[in-house]
């Protein structure tokens, strides 16, 4: 069940110029999935009105991490909020991914790991991952995955660690023929390249388009399916690839 709640803020951690790690506390536990999102909103404020989704990180009792970048006024804002300070919380929102039965494929570009995190995490051992990003620095907790994941290959665009180009190359490389689920978040591009990839393999995708209300009111989230328009805030944000027309 979706809840509202104030949370406090126990840390909210810069890992980059433009990349935080904010921990909140509830007064009480979330039934909370992975590929399940919250909506973050800075109190008492008009601008911006509205909150913000962001994918569950980890999730450890009442306490909630999410993994974001600054893209506008509201992540400025979140970014620049300080221990102890409250913040509005919806959730957990959203459908997940479908539980692995057994081993599965994770393609995680960028930012898009905050998707994909905590399935692997729940899911130890596991998880073979595929996590591109454009330069070395942008690279966050490949040591904690390195933990949890069955096996973990690296794509940098610069070629500064691991494979040398985009992760979708190195998937193809590496698991195009496995027979094996795969769970994937990244940019539209990344999405656009693996499913031409995939085929009609079983592949989940978390989507990452821009929200409002969070809830299917607003329409502001519609996603092109084969079965016509879907919101990506109620009808996802986890999609099957094969469903999406991009």
């Amino acid at each position: 069940m979706n809840k509202f709640t104030l949370s406090t803020i126990v840390e909210n951690k810069a890992l980059s110029s433009d990349v935080y790690l904010i921990t909140v506390k509830l007064p009480f536990r979330i039934d909370a999935k992975p590929g399940q999102f919250c909506i973050l909103r800075v109190n008492g404020r008009l601008d911006p009105l509205l909150g913000r989704p962001f994918s569950i990180f980890d999730l450890e009792g009442e306490t909630v991490k999410f993994l974001y970048r600054i893209k506008g006024k509201g992540t400025k804002i979140l970014s620049e909020m300080k221990e102890n300070e409250k913040i509005s919380f919806i959730g957990p929102l959203g459908k997940w991914y479908p539980y692995p039965e057994g081993n599965f494929l994770v393609v995680a570009g960028g930012i898009g790991i905050a998707s994909v995190y905590y399935l692997i995490k729940k899911f130890p051992e596991r998880a073979i991952v595929f996590y591109g990003v454009r330069l070395k620095n942008e690279i966050f907790f490949f040591e904690e995955i390195k933990k949890f994941a069955k096996e973990i290959y690296v794509s940098t665009e610069e070629g500064e660690f691991g494979y040398k180009g985009v992760i979708t190359e190195l998937f193809q490389n590496k698991a195009k023929n496995l027979d094996l689920p795969i769970y994937a978040c990244g940019p539209m591009l990344m999405i656009k390249e693996l499913k031409k990839i995939v085929n009609d393999r079983k592949c989940y995708v978390a989507v990452e388009e821009r929200m409002a209300c969070g809830v299917g009111a607003c329409l502001g989230c519609v996603i092109n399916t084969v079965n016509g328009l879907k919101r990506v805030c109620t009808d996802g944000a986890v999609f099957e690839l094969r469903e999406l027309i991009l």
